[in-house]
């Protein structure tokens, strides 16, 4: 059985901008891909402390196929500022419309949460909030600064929003000192007008590029999803745009269509075909690569950390 199986009606009800567009049948996952539906006492604990403090999980959300294994070793990424994006991506599963009111506690009970799950390493993302004027670059520190102080063994990977047009929004979040800092290319840029409509390809490089300059010794983190029509030399230019703002970790996982209103699975890459992108992108320099059908962004997040921090130490070994 899938993870996160639900009636179709309720699941297209998160996407009343979608409501107008034609059914794309819903292709069968190949075997490769299936994976169980959650049923552990540790899922069942996770759960319940993300309701106590009333916490969203992209986990939930996005409906991740990962979440039972996850959530089983208490892994769970946050999702900050509510669960209603202003964005209308194709491929995602999180709702979208008008969000409400910042939550002036969330900070506070994320950190009290991360406590209690006993978190070494804690991902942070968000909806995107393209209604408030610093895009939540500023709660986003303040998320990350409540973390540091509740659990200062703990450390801090974020997912951000693109910040189109929110001048001072990543000097802001850069400021706060996440350990990695990660923002999502997620497609090819030809697909961007169909797949990503409210993003710029340009404007989410050039991002990543000025955490760099903001603090040369931060870790960079970029995904992609593959299935939605792209090609391999796509694939490999985006790799090399991605290196040219130096990025250390690239993740890249199959697409997987979450409703029959959202974008179609062209194809789905086989597990030698994730094999071989993750030889040609560390081929092109990067520190770390995680390629294969069910890599998601947070997807073992911390045993990679601990070993993106290993390769650069051993990087800078080498050159001494």
């Amino acid at each position: 059985m899938d993870t996160l199986e639900k009636p179709v009606q309720a699941r297209t009800e998160r996407h009343p901008e979608k409501a107008h567009r034609p059914d794309n049948p819903v292709a069968r996952k190949p075997d490769w891909i299936r994976v169980k539906a959650p049923n552990s006492p540790e899922y069942a604990e996770t759960k319940r402390l993300m309701r106590q403090y009333g916490l969203s999980t992209v986990c939930e959300e996005a409906a991740c196929p990962n979440i039972g294994e996850c959530w089983k070793l208490k892994h769970a990424t946050f999702m900050i500022m509510g669960d209603t994006c202003t964005r209308a991506c194709a491929f995602c599963n999180v709702k979208t419309g008008l969000p409400g009111a910042l939550n002036p506690h969330e900070p506070a009970n994320i950190a009290e949460a991360v406590q209690k799950l006993g978190l070494h390493h804690v991902v942070v993302t968000s909806v995107d909030r393209d209604d408030l004027e610093d895009g939540g670059a500023a709660h986003f520190a303040a998320v990350i600064s409540a973390i540091h102080a509740a659990a200062p063994g703990t450390t801090v990977e974020i997912l951000t929003p693109d910040f189109l047009r929110k001048p001072g929004a990543v000097e802001t979040v850069v400021a706060a000192k996440p350990d990695v800092f990660n923002h999502n290319l997620e497609t090819v840029p030809r697909l961007y007008p169909t797949v990503r409509p409210g993003a710029r390809y340009f404007t989410s490089l050039q991002l990543l590029a000025r955490v760099k300059e903001v603090d040369p010794a931060s870790f960079t983190k970029s995904g992609v999803m593959v299935g939605l029509g792209e090609t391999r030399s796509e694939i490999g230019q985006v790799m090399d745009d991605l290196r040219a703002a130096d990025v250390d970790f690239l993740t890249i996982g199959q697409y997987l269509q979450p409703t029959p209103k959202h974008a179609t699975v062209e194809k789905f890459w086989t597990p030698d075909e994730f094999a071989q992108l993750a030889a040609m992108a560390r081929g092109k320099g990067f520190l770390m690569v995680s390629a294969t059908p069910l890599t998601r962004s947070s997807y073992h997040a911390g045993d990679d950390f601990a070993r993106l921090r290993a390769a650069r130490q051993a990087k800078l070994a080498a050159s001494t």
